[in-house]
């Protein structure tokens, strides 16, 4: 197969699939609809030659490596533009959210009575809410007494913060800081209510 061709063929898979699709799945759909035995180390030089491609000047996405695969992703550069293609403006991203979310990503696994003495406040309404989001997820139960269930993040959180991995994420200074667009869009994708 051509090599553009085999761009081609990846660009169209990215594209297409509805989360980052890891570079094995890449290999395996190749290698099932085109009957090329192709290896990883034959694949990688193809996705950096595509992110080159599309992280140029002028061009409105790039492609992006998060949660283990790889994503178009449409650029911050035209966040503005892109919310006034909505009728109305998503909820804003609230505090009590934001504050449970942070506590459960840079400390998990974590239960909900550690969230709560953390936060000094009841949070089972925000922990339902983020569940529902699909931002976290539970993770299994504590081995304490009352087996309490324990909580961590998902791969849709590790998407809407553009992180490869939980080593990625920002010192909790970095994370207050964010600036305002990047707030915008997370909480556009997060769709979340005031809290």
């Amino acid at each position: 197969m051509e090599k553009n061709a085999l761009k081609g063929a990846i660009e169209a898979l990215i594209f297409t699939s509805e989360s980052p699709l890891k570079t094995e799945k890449i290999i395996e759909l190749i290698t099932d609809e085109y009957g090329l035995e192709l290896e990883k180390n034959e694949i990688n030089p193809l996705l950096d030659e595509i992110a080159g491609d599309f992280n140029a000047e002028g061009r409105g996405f790039s492609l992006t490596e998060v949660a283990g695969g790889y994503q178009f992703r449409t650029k911050t550069t035209y966040a503005s533009l892109l919310q006034k293609l909505k009728a109305k403006r998503p909820p804003k991203f609230g505090r009590a959210a934001m504050e449970v979310l942070a506590i459960i990503a840079y400390r998990q696994p974590i239960t909900r009575a550690e969230v709560e003495d953390l936060r000094g406040v009841d949070s089972g309404g925000v922990v339902r809410s983020l569940l529902e989001k699909r931002l976290v997820r539970i993770l299994g139960r504590k081995e304490v007494p009352g087996k309490p269930i324990i909580y961590g993040t998902t791969k849709t959180f590790l998407e809407i913060f553009n992180l490869r991995n939980l080593s990625q994420l920002p010192t909790l200074k970095e994370f207050v800081e964010l600036e305002e667009v990047e707030v915008e869009r997370v909480q556009s994708e997060l769709n979340l209510p005031e809290s």
